[in-house]
């Protein structure tokens, strides 16, 4: 008899290991379940908040002014349309260097008006450049970037 509540033991500690390591792996499996389904969230509000609002729509974000002289400054207007329901108001727009002059509309863009976003690059210097404007409006949360290039090439003697 005491032989059997020996064995009894033995058996029910196994069992009891048994059963603590599968409840260990089976939260251990919910765990990295919900560390995956954290992860995939994060992802998603990180791909969201890059998305362009579709309130403000520009015909282009990206102009290629090809090769231009030095020493000309060559202009170029971004137009954009309200497709909000309240009017936009640009607050700010900051060139990526002083080598560009920004210009905007200054009054509200109504529901389904146009407006523009002007750069001007100075030419200056020869070579290729690549430069952004970063267009800031209503409330100043909202924000896209608008890009311009080109090579200039030495002004002829």
């Amino acid at each position: 008899m005491k032989q059997l509540c020996l064995t009894n033991t033995r058996e029910n500690e196994n069992a009891h290991l048994f059963t603590r390591q599968l409840v260990y792996s089976f939260t251990h499996l919910r765990m990295k379940k919900m560390f995956l389904l954290a992860l995939v969230c994060l992802f998603n509000l990180a791909v969201n908040a890059q998305t362009a609002d579709s309130t403000v729509v520009f015909k282009s974000t990206t102009h290629d002014f090809g090769e231009i002289q030095q020493g000309v400054p060559q202009t170029f207007s971004f137009e954009f349309v309200n497709n909000g329901t309240e009017p936009i108001v640009i607050q700010n727009v900051k060139p990526s260097c002083g080598c560009t002059t920004p210009g905007w509309t200054k009054e509200p863009v109504e529901p389904g008006k146009s407006g523009y976003v002007q750069a001007t690059y100075n030419a200056a210097a020869v070579g290729p450049f690549s430069k952004s404007l970063t267009v800031t409006y209503s409330g100043g949360s909202k924000s896209i970037t608008l890009q311009i290039k080109g090579t200039v090439k030495e002004a002829e003697k």
